[in-house]
């Protein structure tokens, strides 16, 4: 078997220099590898959303003022830090730096005017960011929802991140029940680019991430989405975000009144009642 006698015939100090230059040809990646295992553990963060705030409960999204303060209050003195949401996207998109031990996201969906004359004095006063979901067609239109002029107030605070929730908040699944498949592309991409596109423009934002209306998705939308320009988009599944979720797919907390005490810190723990 001449491949073994020739390797037995090998002088050992060759083998040796051999050993050490391949050692240290190899080794920063080895080394890359093993410290990138031990340092990217899954990162799980919860995305607490809101939708609407007041002196009282006035439907089943709504969260009272007094509450939401406690929720800032327990943020505060136990330790957690709230960050942007894009600070959490540019992680997973692995463009970001280490998170906060105990990170946590607050967003809210869809504009109420509550969020100008309820929640803006208590996030000024807390001094943490939030990423508000709007959907055009409601903004300075519709009783219930802010003006284009109050948003252009609340990205001055420097705040808030003021991102896409589509155009009418449609819900996907019943459009494409009554659309031909034709038509339904073109929803699809109206509801994405015309929000996108009309946000941008009235409040000189970036708009990359989406909150998918209803919580509604799947393989296409995503698809559809990503083809948009959208980097993320968000779900409202009651769970922890982590590594293992697409960014594309992110879960949210939706919470109501009833989230205090007790019930609010197994949310933070990731123990949902």
């Amino acid at each position: 078997m001449p491949y073994i006698v020739a390797v037995k015939n090998i002088c050992p100090k060759l083998v040796c220099i051999t050993s050490i230059f391949f050692l240290f040809l190899f080794m920063p990646a080895v080394t890359e590898a093993i410290m990138k295992t031990e340092s990217s553990p899954s990162v799980c963060v919860p995305i607490l959303l809101y939708h609407r705030f007041g002196t009282s409960v006035a439907d089943s999204m709504t969260v009272t003022t007094p509450v939401f303060k406690s929720h800032l209050e327990y943020l505060s003195q136990n330790g957690y830090t709230v960050i942007p949401l894009k600070q959490l996207v540019n992680y997973y998109l692995g463009k970001g730096t280490a998170l906060p031990q105990k990170a946590v996201v607050i967003v809210v969906d869809d504009g109420h005017k509550t969020v100008y004359t309820d929640m803006l004095p208590l996030v000024k006063k807390y001094r943490v960011p939030v990423t508000l979901f709007l959907y055009p067609s409601a903004l300075s239109n519709a009783s219930y929802a802010m003006t284009w002029e109050q948003l252009k107030e609340i990205r001055k605070t420097g705040l808030f991140d003021l991102q896409g929730h589509t155009y009418w908040h449609p819900n996907f699944r019943k459009e494409q029940k009554k659309l031909s498949p034709a038509e339904y592309e073109k929803f699809i991409a109206m509801q994405l680019n015309k929000s996108r596109d009309k946000l941008n423009r009235e409040l000189c934002v970036h708009v990359d991430m989406l909150a998918w209306p209803f919580g509604i998705y799947d393989g296409h939308l995503i698809a559809k989405a990503a083809e948009a320009g959208y980097i993320a988009a968000f779900t409202i599944e009651p769970r922890h975000t982590s590594s293992a979720d697409g960014v594309m797919r992110l879960p949210r907390y939706l919470l109501n009144n009833s989230d205090k005490g007790k019930v609010f810190e197994k949310i933070l723990k990731g123990k949902p009642s």
